[in-house]
């Protein structure tokens, strides 16, 4: 059994290189990648169209938008999320700072490790 097995992703990135190697990192460790979105309006259109159990967030997209509107609709449904970014926590708004922080750059093994604890969290929450 892969470690994470039957988890379904939703990854917010805007850079399409890193975007397939996060697609592809993630179906390895065996989940499911349910959208790929590089925008607000395309990561919250994909969070109506899907269910996802766990998001991953690039703080910083493309034309100057930041991620922080996906992760309240995040939190709205309860969804918990990983935010993997370059910028340490000082720097970040307080309400990003609810999913779990990943520090780029990471290993693969950091990054399932963190979907792990996000989505363990929320269901002790729950």
């Amino acid at each position: 059994m892969t470690v994470l097995q039957d988890l379904r992703v939703l990854v917010v990135e805007n850079d399409e290189m890193s975007a397939a190697l996060l697609q592809m990192q993630l179906v390895h460790a065996g989940a499911t990648v349910v959208g790929l979105a590089a925008s607000v309006a395309e990561a919250l259109r994909l969070l109506e169209e899907t269910s996802p159990d766990v998001a991953l967030l690039d703080y910083r997209l493309a034309r100057n938008e930041t991620s922080e509107p996906v992760a309240a609709a995040l939190s709205a449904r309860r969804v918990p999320f990983v935010l993997a970014t370059g910028m340490l926590a000082e720097q970040l708004p307080d309400a990003m700072l609810t999913g779990i922080l990943l520090v780029k750059p990471y290993l693969s093994a950091d990054l399932s490790e963190a979907l792990v604890r996000a989505v363990g969290r929320s269901r002790v929450k729950a």
